[in-house]
């Protein structure tokens, strides 16, 4: 039988965390391997759209979407749905060995959907770090070279490649080295912290200059970059910046990545970051948002790449499992019927009216920006561009102990983002935003 329906409403009935997360947090000491971080100890029983209930019974509004997985909300029915369908029929044999439909329809659907119209082929993997590692990997083949340039702020994943694609040390990559070779990082467009007046067209001319000089074109299989930057702060570059570093890519045969796995499938307003000044990668990465919360990843890229790689070159045990892709297939087709795309653009309106107002009373927010329903302000020391973490930190946690869940990023710490699921109800959104409201204005 299923369970009863959640009210799409924040509710508290016990202080946060209640005694039920107090006592599985004690749990969790004794087994969790304490490198594995949570936000804060709220341990969650059931979700359903933007609300998530803990196991004290407590009512949470979700702006956080489990880090922009859960755009199409939790426990979407269609998505429960097919999954359940799926696991009845069979849960896994491995594409390599026995292959399925339903992988091959969510290579259909991504060669359709990601940015160009020209002829694509893709590959499903497990996480978005195996995602890159793979492209990565496509790239270098194609080319025969080894240089792979990424940017300052980039977050690419925790695995040893990816780790080295990644610019923050704490705390991913601190004392884990040694790391993969041949990664070069140069500047990235940052706005808020650029000097004042640079264009994206000229931070583009600095970054392609520290490639020419410290990389050399000759030796660069690709430029890997995240449209909107997440982890790193979701700095968002100036307008210019991608088309002009992709059509040095295009004119010197470097292959572009665009690693849009936490900006893909209508995040941005967009179906992916890119379409909005029209950059067509020669590759995509995708993963997060495809599958409403099942683990899949995919590479999607021109086929004459995509193509160059020996049979069994690509491929994993569990890489494009059956129950993800039947969740991703479900979860793309409610992103069209509900248009979510359109969706995020209206609660970014709303998310970045209501952050100007708070910018207005409260002078330790440098900075607002973001695209769509992945928005963030930048806090700082009032009347510097001080990077203000532990401000940061006392919001967060201030919005967790009334029942709002929100997260920060940032290489500096001090960076404040929302990622509401695109399905969120008006009513919430207002709540939550209100919550957040309160826990910036107690720090004035």
């Amino acid at each position: 039988m299923d369970a009863p329906r959640i009210n799409q409403s924040r509710r508290i009935v016990t202080e946060l965390p209640g005694p039920k997360s107090r006592a599985l947090d004690s749990r969790r000491k004794s087994a969790v391997a304490p490198g594995v971080s949570s936000v804060y100890p709220l341990y969650i029983e059931r979700g359903e759209g933007a609300v998530l209930v803990d196991v004290d019974g407590n009512s949470l509004i979700d702006l956080g979407s489990g880090i922009a997985v859960v755009s199409v909300g939790h426990a979407a029915p269609a998505v429960v749905e097919a999954v359940r369908d799926q696991v009845g029929a069979f849960t896994h044999t491995c594409f390599m060995v026995s292959p399925y439909e339903r992988y091959v329809e969510v290579c259909e659907v991504l060669n359709a959907r990601t940015p160009g119209d020209h002829e694509k082929r893709s590959a499903l993997f497990n996480s978005g770090a195996e995602a890159v590692e793979n492209a990565v990997k496509i790239a270098r083949h194609v080319t025969g070279r080894q240089g792979v340039v990424v940017f300052d702020h980039a977050y690419h994943g925790r695995t040893n490649l990816t780790m080295a694609l990644t610019a923050k040390n704490m705390p991913y990559r601190n004392r884990f080295g040694p790391f993969a070779p041949e990664v070069y990082r140069v500047a990235m467009s940052y706005p808020y912290r650029d000097p004042e007046g640079m264009t994206g067209v000229e931070a583009a001319a600095r970054a392609i200059e520290q490639i020419e000089r410290q990389v050399g074109v000759d030796n660069a299989a690709c430029v890997l970059i995240e449209p909107i930057q997440g982890e790193g702060g979701f700095i968002v570059p100036a307008p210019g910046f991608l088309p002009a570093v992709a059509e040095w890519c295009r004119a010197n045969g470097v292959l572009f990545i665009a690693d849009e796995i936490q900006t893909g499938f209508c995040r941005t307003g967009d179906w992916f970051a890119c379409d909005d000044e029209g950059v067509v990668p020669d590759l995509i990465t995708t993963a997060k948002a495809m599958a409403g919360g099942m683990p899949l990843a995919a590479v999607t890229g021109r086929a004459e790449f995509m193509d160059d790689v020996h049979v069994g070159g690509l491929g994993g045990t569990y890489g494009g499992n059956p129950v993800s892709c039947v969740a991703a297939l479900a979860s793309i087709r409610m992103m069209e019927e509900q248009d979510l795309a359109a969706a995020a653009t209206k609660i970014g309106a709303v998310i970045g009216e209501r952050f100007g107002a708070m910018q207005a009373d409260h002078p330790g927010i440098g900075d607002i920006r973001g695209r769509g329903a992945m928005m963030a302000m930048e806090l700082v020391r009032p009347g510097t561009t001080e990077p203000d973490a532990d401000a940061a930190r006392r919001i967060v946690a201030a919005c967790h102990r009334a029942g709002v869940i929100t997260l920060s990023c940032g290489s500096y710490g001090n960076v404040l983002r929302l990622l509401p699921p695109l399905v969120i109800e008006p009513e919430l959104l207002d709540d939550g935003l209100g919550v957040l409201a309160d826990a910036i204005t107690a720090e004035r």
